[in-house]
């Protein structure tokens, strides 16, 4: 989770909001890091998590991440839970819950879903405090 939230920071100090991911092989490997880009590529779907299995999908040349584990220090969207069960995801591990926009424990709850073709095992509130200053601090910053 330290190294989802440097990515966290990295993408808040380009002007995006601070959330990042990383993604880790069945092996302990970081496969993939990444912070949110959707203002850098005028790209709405650029979250973190998308942008990590984005590129460890196409490393291994596959549409399956079979026994990798996703930490993000934001409870991940709708779209981002989706995704995860279309990799088939393993283990998901977050931090700060997202009560307005989250898919996993708010809103959609994506993987309870009956059309979720897999859901992850699910762990929240890892570093959980840090995530959310740092999103505090990143919108208080926009709003000053």
């Amino acid at each position: 989770m330290a190294e989802a939230l440097q990515e966290a920071r990295a993408a808040g100090a380009r002007g995006e909001v601070p959330v990042g991911a990383v993604l880790v092989s069945p092996a302990g490997e970081v496969v993939a890091r990444a912070g949110n880009r959707t203002r850098e590529l005028s790209d709405p779907t650029a979250h973190a998590e998308v942008l990590v299995i984005r590129e460890a999908c196409a490393q291994m040349g596959s549409e399956r991440l079979l026994g990798h584990d996703l930490y993000v220090t934001l409870e991940p969207c709708a779209m981002c839970a989706a995704a995860l069960a279309a990799a088939r995801v393993a283990r998901l591990y977050y931090g700060a819950s997202d009560p307005k926009s989250g898919g996993v424990a708010h809103g959609a709850c994506v993987f309870d879903h009956p059309q979720a073709h897999h859901a992850p095992e699910v762990y929240e509130g890892f570093s959980a405090a840090e995530s959310e200053a740092l999103l505090r601090a990143f919108f208080a910053a926009r709003r000053g």
